[in-house]
């Protein structure tokens, strides 16, 4: 299962991936309405990198995380803030308590949860006029032609055919739309975007990649040709440096305030 993977190297996961930027943590707390030491329940927490900036805000968090080593590392990353709590298991089958929660939050994601129950399922555990929080993670343009990511694909095309044909540019920043959400259960979501640009040497890059779904359950032999192709590009045709521009999203719905069947 795609969802799964990213659990096979949580270390890895927790180094490489992108930080969320403070300022969307900001917005999240005064779009939601969140009060002070209010009721975050996060699903998919991973290593804790959005749950952090919530817990240092003074909020309680309880996580749901399908991945046990995830959790493993996230319960490290967050000893120190004993308002959070992390439970293993997949969101659609979890159990929730009987108080309601102020915010959910889903950040990266939500479109691994079972669209036949995650819009339902956050409503019933939602106080009236609670919040769904929405953060997304975009690769988008740098505005200048995309050069090594059009050079990149050519070596999608050498070692990986079968799914290179599905590569397709980044967009521009303006061409991000914000996520539907369900109009019978929640209000037209506000939206905030934040763009942030990481340098990798060939390595950092490599190790980025290796943190995807789609890269991590590669046939060994057809993955070490295309991680050893592009850090060879990196190197002799970047100078061994090269920017990704990243954009996080942020969008926050408030939950339509009549009653909703606990799930």
């Amino acid at each position: 299962m795609l969802r799964a993977s990213f659990d096979e190297d949580a270390e890895l996961y927790d180094r490489v991936r992108p930080r969320y930027p403070e300022a969307l943590f900001d917005a999240l707390v005064l779009l939601s309405r969140l009060p002070s030491g209010g009721r975050v329940l996060e699903i998919g927490c991973g290593t804790g990198q959005a749950t952090l900036p919530l817990a240092a805000r003074g909020h309680e968090v309880t996580c749901v995380e399908l991945g046990a080593n995830m959790a493993t590392v996230a319960r490290r990353n967050l000893r120190e803030f004993p308002g959070v709590s992390i439970e293993v298991g997949a969101f659609e089958e979890w159990t929730a308590p009987g108080e309601p929660y102020d915010v959910v939050l889903a950040a990266t994601c939500w479109h691994w949860i079972d669209p036949e129950v995650r819009f339902r399922k956050v409503a019933s555990v939602l106080r009236p006029g609670g919040a769904l929080a929405l953060v997304g993670t975009a690769h988008v343009s740098d505005g200048g032609g995309d050069v090594f990511f059009t050079r990149a694909h050519e070596v999608y095309l050498r070692c990986e055919p079968a799914t290179a044909g599905e590569w397709v540019a980044p967009p521009a920043v303006e061409a991000v739309p914000p996520p539907e959400v369900d109009m019978e259960l929640f209000l037209p979501p506000a939206f905030r975007a934040y763009r942030r640009v990481a340098s990798y040497d060939a390595r950092g890059y490599v190790d980025v990649l290796h943190t995807y779904s789609g890269h991590r359950t590669l046939p060994a032999e057809r993955r070490r040709c295309l991680y050893g192709g592009i850090a060879r590009l990196i190197d002799a045709e970047f100078g061994g440096r090269i920017d990704k521009h990243y954009l996080f999203t942020l969008a926050v719905a408030r939950r339509l305030d009549r009653p909703q069947p606990r799930l």
